[in-house]
């Protein structure tokens, strides 16, 4: 599992825009300035939909002013998936959606979620990162089921 200190790994994937789906370097989203990128389980899932997502708009400013470049949300979903997500919760102007529809990224970062048995595949745990120029300086990771440490107010308060 990646660390505080490590590097993010490079890849290329997906990130929906408001003109649809582009794709995107993690050596540029991630590892230019101060980054914070959250993971959920999956779009349009109770707790990612309810709580996670929404809690990094409403904060968004507040983010900002303590500095973060940019806040990316992170789902094993595909780009038209995040882009409908994103537009829901009006989070597009806020908050980069990534799509790591493969796990690819999910798998290198070694926060996999094995959801098989419940019909979801391979997903991302929840969690939430900071990043700066690409280097992790913090890590939130949720233990199953859990919604404490990668809130958008617990990250905000590390800062």
């Amino acid at each position: 599992m990646i660390k505080v200190g490590d590097k993010i790994p490079a890849m290329k994937l997906m990130v929906a825009t408001a003109e649809g789906p582009r794709e995107a370097d993690t050596t540029e989203l991630l590892g230019q300035g101060k980054v914070v990128l959250f993971a959920v389980p999956g779009a349009f899932t109770p707790t990612c939909s309810a709580k996670h997502l929404p809690g990094f708009v409403k904060h968004a400013a507040e983010f900002k002013a303590k500095g973060v470049d940019r806040i990316v949300c992170m789902a094993v979903n595909d780009a038209f998936v995040m882009g409908a997500w994103g537009k829901d919760h009006k989070a597009l102007d806020n908050v980069v959606m990534l799509a790591d529809g493969s796990a690819t990224f999910t798998k290198a970062l070694g926060l996999e979620l094995d959801l098989l048995a419940r019909g979801m595949g391979v997903r991302s745990q929840r969690f939430a990162l900071v990043a700066e120029d690409g280097v992790v300086t913090q890590l939130f990771v949720e233990e199953p089921g859990g919604f404490e440490v990668s809130r958008a107010e617990a990250v905000l308060e590390s800062l």
